[in-house]
């Protein structure tokens, strides 16, 4: 797994080529998660017995999570099943909360890049988040797509992340430097500053968690 991270963060040298690298990555994660999830569902009815309880609470892992998953449409394209279908930025277009994100992924021209990206996972902020940068500062970045594309790079990693991973994690994004992720349960945060709000959401090729501050790379 390290071998491909590496291999994964080495190929996005510019936002350019971004879509040409992403598409090189194996979906080899995506197997393992499967074969893990199984593996962890399959262990925990083996200890439960007759106590339906364990494997309830198994399966309920592999679930979104967090306060504000409550305000994700229960079905359509908009719902965890809908965004399960669609890559990642179609997924997110779905999502009202996400909009204005999905608006910056825009302007960026990222659309492509993240849609055809395999196993990675996005740190997602809502609207709230970008509503706590300045406004004339929002404006600014929004209109220098250089910049814009190192902010929302960072909010990409090359591998999908299950909430086990987050607990106490260090990853490279594809901005090439690191964030931190921390926590247990269903509570996380990323940075130690931004808080997972909707944990473990999937789409077609990505992990996504939905944050309230927005990630801003160190240099």
């Amino acid at each position: 797994m390290n071998t491909r991270i590496r291999r994964t963060a080495g190929l996005f040298a510019a936002a350019a080529v971004l879509p040409l690298a992403l598409t090189a990555c194996s979906s080899d994660s995506k197997d393992s998660d499967t074969s893990g999830s199984s593996g962890k569902a399959s262990a925990s009815a083996t200890q439960g017995g007759d106590d339906m309880g364990g494997s309830t609470a198994s399966a309920s892992m592999d679930q979104p999570f967090g306060p504000a998953c409550s305000a994700v449409p229960k079905d359509g394209a908009g719902s965890f099943d809908g965004m399960a279908k669609d890559p990642v930025a179609t997924a997110a277009s779905h999502n009202p909360a996400l909009s204005t994100l999905v608006s910056a992924v825009q302007k960026a021209g990222l659309v492509d890049t993240l849609n055809n990206a395999q196993d990675i996972t996005v740190f997602a902020p809502t609207n709230d988040a970008f509503a706590k940068i300045p406004k004339a500062t929002l404006d600014k970045v929004l209109n220098d797509k250089a910049q814009l594309t190192k902010i929302l790079t960072y909010h990409v990693v090359g591998q999908k992340l299950t909430p086990k991973d987050l607990e106490n994690g260090s990853f490279d994004t594809l901005e090439k430097s690191k964030l931190t992720t921390a926590g247990s349960g269903e509570s996380y945060t990323v940075n130690d500053s931004a808080k997972v709000v909707c944990g473990n959401v999937k789409t077609a090729n990505a992990n996504v968690y939905i944050i309230d501050t927005v990630l801003m790379p160190q240099s």
